[in-house]
């Protein structure tokens, strides 16, 4: 076979070049068969030798991860992560040492993609093997800058150690296809897949891919496509691994929460009582973004949810405009009262609830009126958590082709919204209070440990080792724009989410008895022994081995389809050669 380094192969199963020498016409080609006698190297690979470094052997590389975008495109990185170290791949923080890049990439605002692909570039320039994901090539795989690269399509997760493997041997390799099961479409991965959290104390969950809407604006709807809902059993046992694992805390993330289960017959009310049965004491659960239509018939059950004693007050509800002809370009399928009769009914029900919402400025065909609508709403409101986006064209929307407001304006009404922002402070009136608060992570200066109250407010604590993953209760004494500083009570009960340890930071979770023959992560390659073989085991055969959670048959039709090429080619090749000689 011919160098494949600039082919592009859309599945693994696609190895035979169509540049290759065909079978029946290997008989016009050959003049002569000479016998030759193929030399054995002395220094071969034992089974239990590790690999030169610059080997090619699968699963003796360094590998550095970069994800940009949602809290679901960070469970998906995630998981390819704990994959690729399950198989014996290192996965490493310095990216200079790698020896392939893998890039998972958002696809919301023209920023995040040209960091994208100046990433690529970046790469590229320092020889580096590339591997891209995530939403940007999924919703535009033929654009010029990811000609000859590997891409992992959004619900290919679970193939990125096939992917990564012939990358690494110069394939260029692209699964872009939907899980299905009988017809229908599935909400990706397994649920179950190794995993290495970013934080090991919290789980990032997703209940749905897609949605139901087609914002005018939207690029995350060409690479998620339509609604597709995981199961309640499989979600709920994800949880309850996650727990047996440590975690203290789930995010629950997709790209429209309140929209989960309507192609599977149930609703978010449903699953979230199911779930709250098995979160610990202890423990905390995290809605995630939810649309306003979706929750309007779910007011109620919502509210007592939200009530409960291990699910945060909190909730991000997309606002996006004040002005209902506005949101009518944006195809938003609601109006401004729908949003205020939600914010005003979970407000009046679950006292101190957090209402998070996001702001777009300057979208196509927005007069000063509109805007000065959208700034009466949030002075009115006063949320606490604002997310304002200054409008980006996205390539391949109808927003695109609309007629743009100048960049001026959109700069000046961004401008004018911060400040408005800027100008409130939520968390003055709780100086003096006293909070029970769940302890999750560091800050970024290193200077505190970060915990979130009831309402999910952040609130920075003392760096004690004890504190961490641990419920407890603290006197606030401080507050600033984004945050509240506490001070922990000495006399207080401190709750433990789980008596199971927390994993290690970097450590793979999800392997149960069906991942173990793998290595964990940093290990140097071994090949297992087996009871047939107890010295040495088969390359291949262990690599097969170590992929065992691959949905569907995709072992058995390359097996197959291999078995049988090779079948027709030998016998060809007897053919050709009993003839000419």
């Amino acid at each position: 076979m011919p160098a494949a380094c600039d082919s592009v192969l859309e599945d693994i199963e696609d190895i035979v070049s169509a540049e290759d020498v065909k079978p029946h016409e290997r008989r016009f080609v050959r003049t002569n068969v000479l016998p030759k006698v193929r030399k054995r190297n002395s220094q071969r690979i034992e089974a239990d030798d590790d690999p030169p470094s610059d080997s090619i052997i699968p699963g003796a590389q360094k590998i550095w991860i970069r994800t940009w975008g949602c809290s679901h495109n960070n469970s998906d990185g995630e998981y390819m992560a704990g994959q690729l170290a399950a198989y014996g791949y290192k996965i490493t923080d310095n990216s200079m040492e790698a020896d392939l890049w893998l890039l998972n990439s958002c696809t919301v605002k023209n920023p995040a993609e040209d960091h994208f692909r100046n990433s690529i570039k970046k790469a590229q320039e320092g020889n580096k093997k590339v591997v891209v994901a995530g939403c940007v090539p999924q919703a535009q795989p033929r654009q010029d800058y990811l000609k000859g690269l590997s891409i992992i399509g959004v619900q290919q997760i679970d193939r990125v150690v096939e992917v990564v493997e012939e990358t690494i041997k110069g394939h260029s390799v692209r699964l872009l296809g939907q899980k299905k099961d009988n017809g229908k479409r599935l909400g990706g991965a397994r649920l179950d897949l190794p995993k290495i959290r970013k934080n090991p104390l919290i789980e990032i969950i997703s209940i749905n891919t897609g949605c139901l809407n087609a914002c005018t604006y939207c690029k995350t709807k060409h690479a998620r496509g339509d609604l597709a809902s995981y199961p309640i059993e499989e979600l709920v046992d994800r949880a309850r691994q996650s727990f047996q694992e440590g975690v203290c805390e789930i995010w629950l993330t997709s790209e429209d929460t309140g929209a989960y289960g309507r192609d599977i017959g149930t609703d978010l009310p449903t699953l979230l009582w199911k779930l709250v049965e098995v979160i610990p004491e202890g423990a905390m659960l995290r809605l995630g973004m939810t649309n306003p239509p979706y929750i309007l018939e779910h007011l109620e059950e919502m509210a007592k949810i939200l009530k409960h004693p291990r699910v945060y007050a909190f909730l991000h509800i997309p606002v996006q405009s004040a002005s209902d002809s506005v949101l009518m370009d944006m195809r938003r399928e609601y109006c401004v009262a729908d949003f205020k009769q939600v914010v005003d009914f979970l407000k009046e029900k679950v006292p101190g609830i957090t209402i998070a919402t996001d702001i777009i400025c300057g979208f196509p065909g927005e007069t000063d009126e509109d805007f000065q609508e959208t700034m009466k709403l949030v002075e009115h409101y006063r949320f606490p958590s604002l997310f304002i986006n200054q409008f980006y064209p996205r390539p391949g929307t109808p927003a695109a082709k609309m007629h743009q407001v100048p960049a001026a304006v959109k700069k000046q009404r961004t401008k004018d919204l911060s400040q408005l922002f800027h100008s409130y402070n939520p968390y003055d009136h709780k100086v003096g209070e006293r909070q029970r608060v769940l302890v999750t992570e560091e800050s970024f200066d290193s200077s505190h440990y970060v915990a979130h109250n009831r309402f999910y407010e952040q609130v920075l604590v003392p760096k004690d080792p004890q504190l961490m993953g641990k419920m407890v209760e603290v006197n606030i004494y401080e507050a600033g724009k984004h945050f509240m500083k506490g001070q922990p009570v000495s006399d207080s009960r401190v709750y433990a989410a789980s008596i199971a340890r927390p994993l290690a930071k970097g450590e793979v979770s999800g392997l149960t008895e069906e991942f173990r023959p793998a290595p964990q992560n940093g290990t140097n390659w071994r090949a297992p022994r087996s009871a047939a073989s107890p010295a040495k085991a088969p390359l291949r055969s262990w690599a097969a081995a170590r992929r065992p959670w691959q949905r569907g048959g995709d072992g058995l039709k390359t097996l197959s389809v291999s078995l049988a090429l090779l079948a027709v080619l030998v016998a060809l090749y007897c053919g050709v050669v009993k003839t000419e000689l």
